[in-house]
């Protein structure tokens, strides 16, 4: 004889770590969004524009800050 167990199934994280990597995403797709573009349409001119601030220290600042939140909502206490 068999006994049928029922289990509820439960996730990893809670709502709140859920959250928090959402957040870090947006982040994350934020600063590869800043870093696109800034080429040329004829590949014998130099476009200055690839030198901005926007693509050399915002967006990879960006990138690093929402790797840094995703580390963070592995890490929380779901139960918190």
């Amino acid at each position: 004889m068999k006994k049928e167990v029922n289990q509820e199934q439960e996730f990893l994280f809670g709502k709140r770590n859920y959250i928090i990597m959402l957040v870090g995403i947006i982040f994350i797709t934020v600063g590869f969004i800043f870093m696109s573009g800034g080429g040329s349409e004829d590949p014998n001119v130099f476009n200055e524009e690839i030198y901005n601030w926007q693509r050399i220290r915002l967006a990879p600042t960006l990138v690093l800050l929402g790797l840094a939140i995703e580390i963070y909502a592995i890490l929380a206490d779901p139960k918190k």
